[in-house]
């Protein structure tokens, strides 16, 4: 490996506050999706790191926890300004690792200002609740960080998906061991020195990069008290038994399979403009992304539109990369398999090579009509720039393809009937749901968080529902007037 020809240097390991040499000697490529070019060599850790980080965040929980609220969010205060005044460099680096677009990379990193604002507002939000329940008797309640906590975060929001935990997690009061996806690390460290400059105390927060053998490490630590993860179901799923399995608190966020339902009534270029935008955006690699359509009726109008929008989507362009060969060839595989079965591909984006570009990874938009609901590209993630299009009679049939998928993230519905949309709202299987929105990620305070197979665990991992998953309650009842008397509660 000729370490002399990446653009940034080796990345370290974040504990206890200083970046150090990793324990071990084994280590990956990260590589730009844009182009293919050499950006840094990642470390991949072990249970040894790990622990490092857990100590370091042990010792570091005391007093950081001690410190009231409203003092441990100044922090962020000076961090979201950080945020800001970085905001075009933060942007092109997720570029450079995750191969977005510039326009993606910027609102990602607006979306990091949000969450962190969110969480500027934790102490109007986290007070206890006081009530006199009987003559002379009072009950309060107050919560309590649960200590050393972990998150473990994927490559396609190197910076914003992150932020769905550190500043609620940490503004609560915990301290922290988060471990990024090897493919996007440099982003996390960024992340890291601003902390460190906003003033966070040393060992607060930490980073341990690496592989499977860290993650289980993370499931495995007796002094780690919780878990969130977001990634794939398969692993969702594996992560979040064998942490609860070790008796740890675990959210888990999987995949997912979004329907767009499109009815004759909606409007043609509104609806085609918003559906290319939310399979391509981010290149199709995000949970939320639509990925398949079903078209109730005659809607032939409104595909054709869809397909002349997507046209205007341009590889190298508009349109980033996706992250690495591999993701390439597997979405490739999925649209080749579909037309072999006997989908209409309307819109190919295979075999995309961007001029100068050559390296890079690139899959251009993709419109494949006439799939059947049993098509491995109608029922699995392709996670990709592609829009598979089912045909259905009636609501009640699209709905019960909906119904039938396995995951649970969102569903969107493009009608101008507000009878139709309650109907869907209320019958679709999803924890999110979108009426002539393709992408309906809640805002802050609003929480994020899918049904079924999108999510295991309790509670959302943002906005509000995020304090209860980050802290535990404790009840308290006070008796001081003994002229009270006593009766059946003292």
């Amino acid at each position: 490996m000729n370490t002399l020809t990446m653009k940034y240097p080796q990345v370290q390991q974040f504990i206890d506050g200083q970046f150090i040499d990793s324990y071990e000697d084994r280590f990956l490529e990260v590589v730009s999706p844009l182009d293919g070019s050499l950006l840094s060599t990642v470390p991949l850790g072990s249970a040894v790191t790990v622990d490092k980080a857990v100590q370091a965040a042990q010792t570091a929980f005391p007093r950081w926890s001690a410190i009231p609220i409203k003092e441990r969010v100044q922090v962020f205060y000076e961090y979201m300004n950080l945020l800001r005044k970085n905001r075009q460099s933060l942007s092109e680096l997720i570029c450079e690792e995750g191969g977005k677009t510039m326009l993606e990379a910027t609102a990602e990193i607006d979306k990091c200002i949000e969450l962190t604002e969110f969480a500027c507002s934790l102490p109007q939000l986290t007070g206890g609740e006081i009530l006199d329940v009987s003559k002379g008797v009072e009950c309060r309640t107050e919560r309590y960080p649960l200590g050393v906590v972990a998150s473990i975060v994927p490559f396609n929001f190197p910076s914003m998906v992150p932020h769905w935990t550190i500043p609620n997690a940490l503004v609560l009061g915990n301290t922290m061991i988060i471990k990024p996806s090897e493919q996007v690390p440099l982003s996390v460290m960024r992340i890291a020195a601003m902390l460190k400059e906003a003033g966070l105390p040393d060992g607060v927060f930490n980073i341990v990069h690496g592989d499977k053998t860290v993650v289980e490490a993370i499931c495995d630590h007796p002094d780690i008290a919780a878990i969130s993860f977001v990634g794939s179901t398969k692993v969702a799923k594996r992560v979040y038994v064998r942490g609860t399995s070790n008796l740890k608190r675990v959210l888990a966020l999987g995949g997912a399979k979004n329907h767009l339902i499109v009815l004759p009534d909606a409007v043609p270029d509104m609806t085609a403009s918003n559906i290319v935008a939310s399979v391509t955006g981010c290149c199709g690699q995000r949970c939320m992304a639509a990925s398949l359509m079903l078209a109730v009726g005659e809607v032939d109008h409104i595909i054709d539109r869809i397909c002349d929008e997507a046209k205007r989507v341009i590889p190298g362009n508009n349109l980033g990369a996706v992250i690495s060969r591999s993701a390439k060839q597997r979405i490739e595989k999925y649209i080749s398999e579909a037309e072999t079965a006997g989908a209409r591909i309307l819109v190919d984006g295979r075999n995309t090579v961007v001029p100068g570009k050559e390296g890079g990874f690139y899959v251009g938009p993709t419109i494949i009509d006439h799939v059947s609901a049993d098509m491995a590209i109608a029922r699995e993630e392709v996670f990709g720039p592609v829009l598979a299009i089912v045909r259905t009679a009636t609501v009640s049939e699209a709905l019960s393809i909906e119904n039938s998928n396995p995951y649970g993230n969102a569903t969107g519905v493009y009608t101008q009937n507000g009878g139709i949309a309650r109907q869907v709202a209320e019958r679709a299987s999803t924890g999110m749901v979108g009426v002539n929105i393709g992408v309906p990620v809640p805002r802050e305070p609003f929480s994020f968080g899918g049904w079924n197979e999108s999510k295991f665990g309790a509670l959302d991992i943002t906005g509000k529902s995020s304090i209860e998953f980050w802290t535990k309650l404790k009840k308290i009842t006070t008796k001081w007037n003994a002229e009270a008397g006593v009766n059946w509660m003292s």
